[in-house]
């Protein structure tokens, strides 16, 4: 088998083109190929005259079948509770599964399908259901999202989440796209199809469920509450996403080992998304069906603090995410297409356990302040505080739009930000705004808007464990994915749930 790299395909190139590529760099017939892979394909437009895709790929004038991993039944059964059905917990319920454990997956909130339903009733009506909802639900806050699968973390494992992904019906490309992305359209259903496959491996799945409780003797946990019942297991997986702020507080309460961590905060910034395809692609290009939707990722600091943009959502939506009555938490979505009039980013700044009022739980109470105080200046009805965002630069009120409307549909008031975020943030992310839109064109004013406020970026706290990835307090908890810490994404935090459920299998093998 040859690996070819560095193929330069046209931006409308067919497979058929990269194929033919491939096989004259490598000297080989077309004709004479009997195995044919792209690896890896990523856009090049830093010469906004030809932009193009380099390609890399295998083929061999031989079949070649990919090795299946085995997995080695454990010889005594333990009983595994799963708590959330994000990423973390979906990948850890079923690579314990595949391993023969035996698992109870419990989500507070409900299964996708009825989820969505959750989502709506809040946008169209108003009413929250705080344990269903953008953050809480099967799939875990990413399912309202842009699905994008990007991590910085490599191996094994990231690899094995894509191929699942891949399994339970998510387009084929992201195997080998650079910056690969589900689209929260298609998350929906892939979910649902892993859900099922728990099941038909044999999993208890266990949805309008909150752990309550649980009790700790001799440093392991011997019982666990949930919907008014109490059940005994072997392990306890804590998978439970960075907004469960009820069992942080329960986990501090059982004196097991919580720490506060930086986060990041700021607003989401709105653009047109045919302006963010011209800065990024130029004239000639930016107006190609062909052309996928723009992304961009910005970097800025200011007096030793970094600003950037996180989860860029392409032709995209912002998205009410609030998982507690009388605040307002802006995110961002896109579906697979990508295809909407605005495109929106996050635009936030670290916020440091320095910032925080003081224990474990600081950081928390800290989100929370500043999501009250947008529901306040939002008009207290779940509206969320817009800005323009050359009003946000130079500190004036906002009395009306100019190219962008605001894209977050349960309703917006213009306002004047200024004041909202901490003055040390507030200064450091205007600085970044200004800087980042030297280096994109358009990104500090383009009649751009502003929403306030993104505070769920990533958890607050981290839940510490031990090289044996359990509770360094508890033998037989295991903190998991992004909310306890662990995770940076939906990849990261599938990736950390088969890292931990490989860890408990150990014990049984």
């Amino acid at each position: 088998m040859k690996r070819i790299s560095n193929i330069k395909v046209k931006v409308d190139g067919s497979s058929e083109d990269i194929l033919n590529l491939a096989c004259k760099k490598a000297g080989l017939k077309p004709s004479k190929i009997k195995y044919f892979k792209i690896v890896k394909k990523s856009l090049d437009a830093r010469d906004k005259s030809n932009i193009f895709y380099s390609v890399s790929v295998e083929l061999d004038d031989k079949p070649y079948t990919l090795p299946k991993k085995e997995y080695k039944k454990v010889s005594s059964k333990g009983r595994i509770l799963v708590v959330g059905a994000g990423p973390a917990g979906l990948f850890c319920a079923l690579e314990l599964l595949r391993y023969g454990l035996s698992v109870t997956l419990i989500e507070r909130g409900k299964k996708v399908e009825e989820r969505v339903k959750s989502v709506d009733d809040f946008i169209k009506n108003k009413v929250l259901d705080e344990n269903s909802n953008i953050q809480f639900g099967e799939g875990g806050a990413g399912a309202f999202s842009d699905g994008k699968l990007n991590t910085q973390i490599g191996g094994g494992l990231s690899k094995e989440v894509i191929l699942d992904f891949v399994k339970f019906g998510a387009p084929k490309e992201i195997e080998y796209l650079n910056k690969p992305h589900i689209g929260s359209d298609n998350l929906k259903a892939v979910v649902k199809n892993i859900r099922e496959e728990i099941i038909r491996l044999g999993g208890e799945v266990l949805f309008s469920t909150r752990l309550t409780d649980f009790c700790v003797k001799n440093g392991k946990i011997t019982s666990v509450t949930y919907n008014g019942q109490t059940e005994v297991f072997d392990d306890v997986v804590l998978a439970v996403g960075h907004s469960a702020r009820d069992v942080y507080s329960l986990i501090e309460s059982k004196n097991i080992f919580i720490e506060p961590k930086d986060f990041a905060v700021g607003f989401r910034i709105e653009h047109l998304t045919a302006d963010i395809n011209l800065a990024q692609y130029g004239e000639k290009y930016a107006k190609l069906p062909y052309m996928p939707t723009a992304d961009y990722k910005l970097t800025s600091s200011y007096n030793n603090r970094g600003v950037f943009t996180f989860c860029m959502c392409p032709g995209g939506y912002v998205m009410p995410s609030s998982s507690e009555r009388d605040t307002v938490v802006v995110n961002g979505m896109s579906n697979y297409a990508r295809n909407a009039v605005n495109s929106n980013s996050a635009v936030i700044v670290q916020a440091k356990t320095s910032d925080f009022y003081k224990g474990a739980l600081g950081g928390v109470e800290f989100q929370r302040t500043l999501e009250k105080n947008a529901f306040i200046l939002g008009g207290g009805d779940y509206s969320a505080p817009v800005q323009l965002i050359k009003d946000f630069i130079k500190g004036e009120s906002t009395l009306g739009f100019e190219k962008v409307i605001p894209s977050y549909e349960i309703g917006v008031k213009k306002s004047n930000l200024v004041g909202l975020l901490p003055k040390d943030i507030e200064n450091a992310l205007r600085y970044g705004i200004i800087d980042m839109g030297k280096r994109l064109k358009g990104f500090d004013d383009n009649g751009g808007v502003l929403t306030a406020v993104e505070t769920r970026t990533s958890s607050p706290v981290r839940i510490t464990r031990g090289e044996d990835l359990a509770s360094v307090s508890v033998s037989n908890l295991y903190p998991c994915g992004e909310g306890c810490g662990y995770a940076g994404g939906i990849t990261s935090a599938g990736a950390d749930g088969k890292r931990v459920a490989l860890k408990i299998v150990e014990k049984y093998l």
